[in-house]
């Protein structure tokens, strides 16, 4: 029962996470054109592009990870998964720090506590 709790768990992450990753590459357009207006100096104004990209990736490959893991749970260990859940963790905690209380955030924290939770709960590779 407590891997079928865990595969859960992951795969609901999983969907978030692939949710989250299409929801901010969306946004990517919108969000160029006002980095393009700003007068930021050109190195910060494309190195925060790069970074908008580049967390939708991140989130689309955790999501990758996590659906993996959750069909095959052999392939991981909880270690794996609290080391992995520290990813969206981490990043919902920058965006607490320094955007404040942002949906974002929110769906990231939520990310990382079904993680935890599964890796709590999850019998994979010993």
């Amino acid at each position: 029962m407590t891997l079928q709790v865990s595969r859960y768990l992951l795969g609901t992450a999983a969907l978030l996470s692939a949710l989250g990753a299409a929801i901010h590459a969306g946004a990517f357009k919108k969000a160029a054109s006002a980095i393009e207006a700003s007068d930021l100096p050109r190195f910060y104004a494309s190195s925060s592009k790069a970074l908008w990209l580049a967390d939708s990736a991140t989130l689309l490959i955790l999501a990758f990870i996590f659906g993996v893991i959750a069909a095959r749970p052999s392939l991981a260990s909880a270690g794996l998964l609290f080391l992995l859940a520290l990813v969206p963790a981490a990043t919902a905690i920058l965006i607490y720090t320094f955007v404040g209380n942002f949906p974002a955030a929110h769906l990231l924290l939520t990310i990382a506590v079904l993680v935890f939770l599964a890796a709590l709960k999850f019998k994979g590779a010993a």
